[in-house]
């Protein structure tokens, strides 16, 4: 018998060294593809991803990089983060919808680079 699937929500974050095009392409695609593969999502599983990032970075949208990576059916959103004093620099956060059998708890968020800072619980 089959579980039936749930909507859930994953975090994650990454950072960028420099703010340049080929950074937050890289970085974004590579923390998407991570999410993805631990969470063992299909893209068809994907119902929309949010993509925010720091004030510092002005080169691209992060949604573009999801584009690139063949997410063309996937509604993206860009946004900008709060801008606090003294939070992480050069920083990309994804908040990801999705179709998924797996309870809350079984749900594996991603942070990569300077990013896993922001989630030492993990």
């Amino acid at each position: 018998m089959f579980a039936e699937q749930q909507v859930r929500a994953i975090r994650g974050a990454t950072t960028v060294e420099k703010d340049t095009k080929e950074q937050v392409t890289k970085r974004t695609q590579e923390l998407v593809a991570r999410i993805l593969e631990a969470n063992d999502i299909a893209t068809d599983n994907i119902i929309s991803v949010i993509f925010t990032a720091t004030d510092d970075i002005k080169s691209m949208f992060p949604a573009t990089a999801g584009r690139a990576m063949g997410l063309n059916a996937v509604p993206l959103l860009c946004a900008r983060e709060l801008d606090i004093q003294g939070s992480l620099a050069l920083c990309i956060r994804v908040l990801m919808h999705v179709y998924t059998t797996k309870k809350p708890d079984e749900i594996k968020h991603v942070y990569l680079e300077d990013a896993v800072a922001l989630r030492g619980d993990l």
